[in-house]
């Protein structure tokens, strides 16, 4: 990929040297020889402090924002003034990189909760359906079970445009990806025309950075205002939401409490679940027409979801009874409410939950898919906060008919004075099991459960490591789980 610096800079009005240009970067440390760098002053590092940098590196010139007077070095390459630089970065990557949002049908899902596993369902449609689907955010960048790791949920806009240009090369017909409240006020996808845009719900999240809900709620409506989608969807269910709703009679409407009875727009309504060991069954009534469809996720929270991704595809001009067909094929995020186990054995059900509030969802989720006992085995991090211990063991108490304390990550602390810690919180300490080892553990709760009963194996999900001491051990719930599974057919 490569752009002349007049030709970039043209759509913005601003006149150039025509210098050819290989990449573009934010950060000095990959630039290279033709590189242009972009000095953004960011939230914690201002990257105008290292033009000087940039020019040993190889970069053949700079663009910077000097809105606030900013005066730039003495530099052998051109060094450009571009006000409000920040804004202007996905519009300007878009450009180098070839629009290639324009290229495919983009999805953005925003949301406090919800957003991996929206899009990864909408990917995972798209595959079921025959062509390429792609995904962008927490569980990593890629084809749909083709992801790679990422750090962010929402990466630089440079380096959406970057995988996106992947995505076109790649002939991904839909790119589904997350968009956090910080990417959309730092403008890193400003210049993407989404041809949908979704938003899940709202709850107390990112205060330290947004400071107040307010502000938190107005970052996420950013997704609707800043490049227009085409489409836009809204869960009926949330509060914040519904407000929304009666400003945009466009939107699609979906949930599965309450419809909405005064919105003029089209809808995606789940009328009835049913939730049972292999997941749920839906009866749907929408705009596109009615049906049921069967998925094997688990909990309510899930159903939103489905429901979401649902309504992405529909306004995407998929088929609605294909769609329905096809959901049975749906996989949950790994190690998200993950299940394992057939007719004959218990549910097993592996979950990132570590905190109250996200063990309290798994167990309401496990309580509606459960015919028998409810198990519960979980820990808390050592060298973390100690007063969610309590709280983690009353909820687990409150939700599960056998519970089983065990080690997580204990760290550097005495696992002993984490259940302690943990025990502290219980009503009738003495009906607990505690088990350190969680592959014993995981036996345990296998050895006393039986068809129709639930395991909620909750704590680590996806991790493959437990950190005892300062070390990292190759260890993981699901690999156990499985094991102990096959060994048992």
């Amino acid at each position: 990929m490569a752009l002349a610096l007049d030709k970039l800079l043209a759509g913005i009005g601003i006149t150039a040297p025509a210098i050819n240009l290989t990449d573009m970067q934010l950060d000095t440390r990959l630039l290279q020889p033709g590189s242009l760098f972009l000095a953004l002053k960011g939230h914690a590092v201002d990257g105008r402090l290292f033009m000087q940098q940039a020019e040993q590196k190889g970069a053949v010139a700079i663009l910077f924002d000097n809105s606030d007077g900013f005066e730039t070095p003495q530099l052998s390459i051109p060094c450009i003034p571009v006000p409000a630089l920040a804004e202007k970065i996905s519009y300007l990557a878009g450009i180098f990189y070839g629009s290639p949002a324009q290229k495919l049908a983009l999805v953005g899902v925003t949301g406090t909760n919800g957003k991996s596993t929206c899009t990864q369902l909408i990917a995972n449609w798209t595959e079921l359906l025959g062509q390429r689907g792609g995904m962008l955010g927490t569980i990593g960048n890629g084809r749909f079970g083709q992801l790679r790791v990422t750090e962010n949920t929402t990466g630089s806009a440079i380096s959406i445009q970057q995988e996106l240009a992947c995505f076109v090369a790649d002939q991904v017909a839909v790119a589904a990806m997350e968009v956090s409240s910080h990417g959309l006020v730092q403008h890193r996808v400003s210049a993407l025309p989404f041809a949908a845009a979704v938003f899940t719900n709202l709850s107390r999240d990112h205060l330290d950075y947004h400071l107040t809900m307010e502000a938190y709620a107005d970052a996420k409506r950013q997704i609707f205002k800043q490049s227009i989608p085409s489409h836009c969807i809204l869960n009926t269910d949330d509060a914040v939401a519904r407000n929304w709703l009666k400003e945009m009679p466009d939107a699609v409407a979906y949930g599965i409490d309450e419809p909405l009875s005064d919105h003029p727009g089209r809808f995606v309504y789940a009328t009835d679940v049913k939730y049972h060991p292999q997941g749920v069954t839906v009866s749907i009534h929408s705009s596109w027409g009615d049906g049921v469809l069967s998925a094997p996720l688990l909990g309510k929270f899930n159903v939103s979801n489905i429901l979401a991704a649902l309504a992405a595809m529909l306004v995407l001009q998929y088929d609605f009874k294909t769609l329905c067909q096809t959901a049975s094929g749906l996989q949950p995020v790994t190690g998200r409410l993950e299940c394992f186990g057939n007719h004959d054995q218990p549910l097993v059900v592996v979950d990132y939950a570590h905190t109250p509030d996200g063990l309290e969802k798994a167990l309401q989720a496990a309580r509606q898919h459960c015919h028998g006992r409810l198990f519960c085995l979980v820990g808390c991090g050592g060298d973390r906060d100690r007063g969610k211990r309590p709280q983690m063991a009353a909820i687990a108490e409150q939700w599960a008919d056998m519970l089983i304390l065990t080690d997580d990550n204990p760290r550097t602390e005495d696992p002993a004075v984490i259940i302690a810690d943990m025990c502290s919180g219980l009503k009738k300490p003495e009906q607990v099991h505690i088990e350190h080892s969680r592959p014993k553990a995981i036996q345990l709760a296998l050895s006393q459960a039986k068809p129709g009963d639930v395991i909620l194996v909750a704590g680590k999900g996806h991790e493959d490591y437990q950190i005892i001491g300062k070390e990292k051990h190759h260890y993981s719930d699901r690999e156990t789980v499985m094991q102990l599974l096959g060994v048992i057919l």
